[in-house]
């Protein structure tokens, strides 16, 4: 598992495979929607539409990235089903999920609907499937019961969460840890050749994120309007991580999946190094520094709901390869990667991969 992600590695793996990907038309889902069709893969995507004009799949202008794309709702079970099966994927990456925690409070039964069982949906029907196929079911860092002690997180602690979001995300969890025990147990992999993993990883910074109430987003919007950015929480602290160092490891996790199987079919914790880590308003003065612009206020807001102050999580020695070590604040320079506009270009691409 020390092998680390290359151009050439990851497109002997994907190059002319099958692979269904939810949740495509949205931030992250987007990001590995181009990276997928720059590695040769045939990708069929399943997800509700844009919400926004300016959204990254529409920019990148998805439709013709993919081999096909369906908008449909994860909860849709028969549809969802038959998209999948009708497809006979090598690879399936769930992506599509609720994934904001303000939201996650306005619309909490919503947010375990998608959250939880729609990754169930997406397990049946991987069920159905006759061929074998790989499984990566993308998660989040939010997904451990965190009594903010300062300790870090390892795969095996326990799973919990406050809000409606953390708490939906363990769920899936749950979920799948529970269909691979009972339908996709490795032990018995030969009979039914389905490999299924969790992958854990968030606050995820990169270009074409305009979800509100995230910082990134507000700090690019508060220094292109001259305004000044105010941050809730100035003192959390968050393991971030620019979007193409998660996804690497996605990709490279499937791969190894691919050619072992059983082995690697479990959770995985995906993120920076502990000294990597920062707080809000540190990120925030990272950002105005390097622009060379900016402002910012801390305020309290009265009534807010609860969001965790402190994350932090181990990330095992066999992964921290995996994502070829981008450090977030090393791709600053390349001012597309964060101000909102995508990678377009193969040489871009190249620069953020290994080749």
């Amino acid at each position: 598992m020390e092998k680390m992600v290359t151009a050439e590695y990851l497109r002997s793996i994907y190059s002319g495979k099958r692979v269904f990907l939810t949740g495509h038309t949205g931030f992250k889902g987007a990001w590995m929607l181009q990276t997928l069709h720059w590695l040769g893969a045939n990708v069929k995507g399943y997800a509700l539409a844009p919400e926004n004009r300016n959204d990254l799949y529409n920019q990148i202008e998805g439709d013709k990235l993919c081999y096909s794309s369906i908008i449909g709702d994860i909860c849709d079970k028969q549809k969802l089903q038959s998209e999948l099966v009708r497809f006979e994927p090598d690879f399936v990456f769930h992506f599509a999920a609720q994934a904001l925690v303000r939201r996650g409070y306005e619309m909490p039964s919503y947010t375990f609907l998608v959250n939880a069982q729609g990754t169930a949906y997406v397990l049946d029907a991987i069920r159905s499937l006759a061929p074998a196929a790989i499984g990566v079911m993308i998660t989040t860092d939010k997904v451990y019961d965190n009594p903010e002690r300062g300790i870090p997180f390892k795969e095996d602690d326990k799973l919990g969460g406050y809000d409606p979001y953390s708490a939906s995300k363990a769920a899936a969890e749950i979920v799948i840890d529970s269909y691979r025990r009972s339908f996709f147990n490795p032990s018995d992999y030969s009979n039914h050749e389905k490999a299924i993993a969790a992958a854990r990883a968030g606050n995820v910074i990169g270009g074409g994120d305009f979800s509100e109430n995230r910082i990134v987003p507000d700090i690019v919007r508060s220094i292109s309007f001259g305004e000044t950015v105010g941050l809730r929480n100035p003192n959390s602290v968050r393991p971030w991580q620019h979007v193409l160092e998660p996804l690497s490891a996605y990709l490279l996790l499937g791969a190894k999946m691919h050619e072992a199987p059983a082995p690697y079919s479990t959770a995985y914790n995906f993120g920076p190094n502990p000294e990597d880590m920062m707080t809000v308003e540190d990120l925030t003065k990272t950002f105005f520094e390097f622009y060379g612009a900016g402002s910012h206020t801390n305020f309290s807001e009265e009534g807010a709901p609860h969001e965790a102050k402190l994350l932090l999580w181990t990330v095992p020695k066999h992964t921290k390869t995996w994502a070829g070590n981008l450090k977030w604040m090393h791709v600053l320079p390349y001012n597309g990667l964060l101000n909102g506009m995508p990678i377009k270009s193969t040489a871009r691409m190249k620069s953020v991969l290994h080749k």
